[in-house]
């Protein structure tokens, strides 16, 4: 068995850089059951929950806001991060160009709701 088959180094800087679209998500890494995702974007991503998945975001760049149901948010600056638990309806935006890791169950289920007061 080769061993360093199975080991990838990569460049967060070098994944991010070159994206020039609006919003990019895409996973970069797995480890066991789980994935890391970066997320480069402006604006605003629909309201949603994972049902059985918790998601810690980590901001490498920007100001991510993910606001809550209650009508709470979260602000996060580069190298801040928050854990939103399974089942909690929120959504994320950002005013400015946003990088940020995203660590989630690699089958999370994303479950899109319309929210009639926005």
């Amino acid at each position: 068995m080769h061993v360093n088959e199975s080991i990838h180094k990569g460049n967060l800087t070098s994944l991010h850089q070159n994206v020039l679209s609006d919003y990019e998500n895409f996973v970069i890494g797995t480890v066991n059951e789980s994935c890391l995702r970066l997320a480069v974007f402006t604006g605003t991503y629909p309201w949603h929950f994972h049902p059985d998945s918790d998601e810690l975001f980590l901001v490498l760049e920007g100001e991510l806001i993910i606001e809550l149901d209650d009508k709470k948010s979260i602000v996060l600056a580069p190298n801040e991060y928050v854990t939103i638990p399974a089942g909690v309806l929120h959504r994320t935006r950002s005013a400015v160009r946003t990088v940020n890791l995203c660590f989630e169950h690699t089958d999370a289920n994303t479950v899109f709701v319309e929210k009639s007061n926005e």
